[in-house]
């Protein structure tokens, strides 16, 4: 399958190109001048990743990722929850990286989860069966002793994995389920492709090169199983262009905002259109959201009238504008105070109340 460039309408692209362009630069400015900007960014990535699963047709609420990302979800996580958190810690690596990161082969390949040179420190030596934490099981051992440095030895190989510790070389090598993976389908193959068209783009205007980047990555369904990375490496590639510098764009969000009929015409010149759309709606969203959290950090500041330096309110009031939503047990965490202490600093704060429940309670800034 073949991403044809040669009949690019680029006449009907320049002025929505232009305009897209200028609403982002105009966040990022924003956002770059403003001590709001961290908390912005992570809310943001919050409702970006639950986005992401609805453009796929899949649903997550806001307060289940929160709660999950903070470690306190109070049931097991779905499949499409799991796939939130991938999407909100892939948002988090890139913009943790240098801009060009993500679209380098490096990065391609850690995104992928193939291994990259530059998130992995120099790999210790392969942990040996039944040995975990530099603890070694010996004959003399009972066997409900062995059992638990079994146990160990598997969670350690576990975290060497996940940390990026072992190498590629290192880790076994398992043949992909023909019931969850089609044998036919060459990821690497499309991958090239697609980073033919990155090439082959360059010189273009930054906005016009990443709507086109997404378009083909849709059209050639590089991955099977992530869609939404193109998304993301949609928003790096405004990020290198220095289009974005003080944040990520938020392209899942936007183009919610657009219609499934446009973002899936056979039409490419109406595809790309939207998408232009979408990034235009993610800037007017992403200004919005900030003059929003301005006028509630005034208000909130206004209690602060009269306390001690002591006061735990201020790190409270940084805590709500950098989450959707907090619950008792992320405030009694980031705060170091009780539960009930937590209830307690909530009221005096007149945060919204978001559950009407009495027994699990959450508030937020609505």
């Amino acid at each position: 399958m073949r991403y044809d460039l040669s009949t690019l309408p680029l006449q009907t692209l320049v002025t929505p190109v232009a305009t897209a362009t200028a609403a982002l630069v105009r966040l990022d400015e924003r956002l770059n001048r403003s001590d709001l900007r961290e908390g912005c960014i992570s809310r943001t990535d919050f409702a970006d990743a639950c986005a992401s699963l609805w453009i796929d047709g899949e649903l997550v609420h806001l307060e289940d990722l929160v709660l999950h990302d903070a470690g306190m979800g109070i049931r097991a996580p779905t499949h499409e929850l799991t796939i939130a958190q991938d999407v909100l810690r892939t948002r988090r690596r890139i913009s943790s990286h240098p801009p060009g990161w993500a679209l380098s082969p490096d990065g391609l390949r850690s995104l992928r989860g193939r291994g990259g040179g530059n998130d992995a420190a120099t790999p210790p030596a392969p942990l040996a069966e039944g040995e975990a934490f530099g603890e070694s099981i010996t004959e003399d051992d009972d066997p409900l002793a062995k059992e638990l440095a079994e146990m160990d030895a598997v969670l350690a190989r576990s975290e060497a994995v996940l940390s990026g510790a072992l190498r590629p070389s290192q880790l076994p090598r398992q043949e992909r389920a023909p019931l969850v993976y089609e044998p036919g389908w060459d990821e690497d193959e499309r991958l090239e492709e697609w980073r033919a068209i990155l090439i082959e783009t360059d010189g273009l205007p930054a906005a016009l090169r990443a709507v086109l980047l997404l378009d083909a990555w849709n059209q050639l369904q590089v991955l099977q199983h992530a869609p939404w990375l193109g998304r993301l490496l949609a928003a790096s590639l405004l990020r290198k262009a220095d289009i974005t510098i003080a944040h990520l764009v938020a392209v899942n969000l936007g183009l919610k905002n657009v219609s499934r009929e446009r973002r899936a015409s056979r039409d490419r010149n109406t595809r790309l259109l939207a998408i232009l759309d979408g990034i235009g709606m993610a800037a007017e969203l992403g200004l919005k959201e900030h003059d929003r959290l301005l006028l509630a950090k005034q208000q909130m500041r206004r209690k602060l009238d009269g306390r001690r330096q002591s006061s735990k309110l201020p790190k409270l009031i940084e805590l709500v504008l950098s989450r959707p939503m907090v619950s008792a047990g992320m405030i009694a965490e980031a705060l170091d105070v009780t539960p009930q202490g937590a209830l307690k600093i909530a009221g005096e704060l007149n945060l919204r109340e978001l559950t009407g429940r009495g027994r699990f309670r959450a508030w937020g800034i609505i």
